[in-house]
């Protein structure tokens, strides 16, 4: 009976301590265990690198525009961006006869027609220039009424074929020309002798 009566005092006079040294352990063991624990690794923001400055490309604007001559301009630019740089149309230009929104490409040649003026020279075919050469018509700059002249190609046609050269560049070969929608075999032998590019 007394070593039963010994240990109940030990454990009331004990007991707190104990429990609290459980407790303390039990708080330490999870704040290691957690500490421990591998963790995600942080979700990182990878900023999109700025493209490269595109290429400047170089056109001749001619005709009824303040300053002719040589301007280098950004790539995708258009007629508009070109006749700005050379000072802009003079009085006597006929700016109905020019389409401003057509993208200019390297080496072409921009003429902008006076009022009344009825042959407008055709650009050479040098280069990316637009126009007939040898009786040829340049697919990467002729206009859609030039193009209208080809055999089997209709008003509608000539426009897909602008729309085309303008959303995806100039034609590398004739024969890209049948990537244009409703242009296939038979229509491009009708024309191949007929086109080029230079």
């Amino acid at each position: 009976m007394a070593d039963t009566s010994e240990a109940s005092n030990w454990l009331e006079r004990y007991g707190t301590y104990i429990s609290l040294l459980l407790l303390s352990s039990i708080i330490v063991g999870g704040a290691l265990f957690y500490l421990r624990w591998p963790r995600p690794s942080p979700i990182e923001i990878i900023e999109p690198t700025q493209a490269s400055t595109p290429a400047e490309i170089g056109v001749y604007v001619v005709g009824a525009v303040m300053t002719p001559g040589v301007y280098f301009l950004p790539q995708g630019s258009r007629v508009e961006d070109a006749l700005e740089s050379a000072g802009g149309p003079t009085e006597e230009a006929d700016l109905a006869r020019v389409n401003l929104a057509k993208r200019v490409y390297d080496e072409e040649q921009i003429y902008v027609p006076q009022v009344g003026e009825e042959n407008p020279p055709l650009p050479p075919p040098s280069g990316s220039s637009g126009g007939q050469a040898g009786g040829k018509i340049n697919i990467n700059t002729a206009t859609a009424a030039e193009l209208e002249s080809l055999p089997g190609i209709g008003e509608v046609l000539s426009q897909r074929i602008v729309d085309y050269r303008e959303a995806n560049g100039p034609f590398s070969a004739i024969e890209d020309i049948k990537n244009v929608q409703g242009i296939g075999e038979v229509t491009f032998e009708e024309i191949k002798e007929l086109i080029f590019v230079p």
